[in-house]
């Protein structure tokens, strides 16, 4: 990045750059809720309600999609898409074959089962964040929905740099968030959301898989965009589990 003499946070590409940070925090915990979470009656009211903004995305289109069929809910709503959660995400009523469980490991392992290299390289990324999940957590930690958590962590945090003019954290947090989106979420989404589009029952779902289409390309823009601001230039550093590093050191 220049030497500049005013302020982070008082450049006009800067300040774009926050506002586009805040949005994409506001996403990515938005979509980790529908991941991690059945939908509650509250929140089923709250889609029916969301307005698309109409322009062209195709996180628009999922948005439109989501009001579309919720604008013939009824009663029995909620309960089909609890149903379709647990269906399509968490696998019950199949016994035979793997649907979309929302797991790297699964979309990139050659067994497709989890806990695999993928959640190990994930929780390397956290912890080079300084973050980690709790002690007692039992969910593997390349769940998509921990995932778009740390996307957003790293947003905020980005933003908090911004305001401090700590150009150097800015930096920092924009880079491992390119890395964290190549070697973590770019691999594997396209795959996840085509399974989901497959068995899916209802049309709520397909639109979050649309939706999560949309995310892979507004971050693939974004960081297009920012890694050019900031120079980071075009190789994509992994950061990968020790035990990794120290196998490939030895071979």
């Amino acid at each position: 990045m220049e030497e500049m003499t005013i302020p982070l946070c008082e450049r006009a590409e800067v300040r774009e750059m926050r506002a586009a940070n805040d949005a994409r925090a506001a996403f990515a915990r938005f979509l980790a809720s529908l991941f991690l979470y059945e939908l509650t009656d509250d929140q089923v009211e709250a889609f029916a309600a969301v307005e698309p903004a109409g322009d062209g995305s195709t996180i628009d289109e999922g948005l439109a999609a989501i009001r579309e069929y919720l604008r013939h809910r009824h009663g029995g709503t909620r309960q089909e898409l609890a149903v379709d959660y647990a269906r399509v995400f968490l696998g019950a009523g199949s016994y035979d074959r793997i649907l979309a469980p929302p797991y790297e490991s699964v979309f990139t392992s050659e067994e497709r089962i989890l806990m695999q290299d993928a959640r190990d390289g994930a929780v390397s990324y956290y912890r080079r964040g300084g973050l980690d999940l709790p002690a007692d957590n039992t969910t593997p930690e390349d769940h998509l929905g921990f995932e778009l958590q740390f996307v957003a962590e790293l947003a905020d945090r980005a933003n908090a740099a911004i305001a401090a003019d700590d150009a150097g954290a800015l930096t920092e947090a924009v880079d491992l968030g390119r890395s964290f989106f190549v070697h973590h979420q770019a691999n594997w989404l396209p795959a996840f959301c085509d399974a989901v589009d497959e068995f899916a029952q209802t049309d709520f779902y397909r639109a979050v898989a649309t939706m999560t289409r949309g995310y892979v390309e507004s971050e693939s823009a974004f960081f297009a965009e920012i890694a050019e601001l900031l120079g980071l230039g075009d190789a994509v550093e992994e950061v990968r589990p020790s035990w990794a590093a120290e196998s490939e050191a030895a071979s």
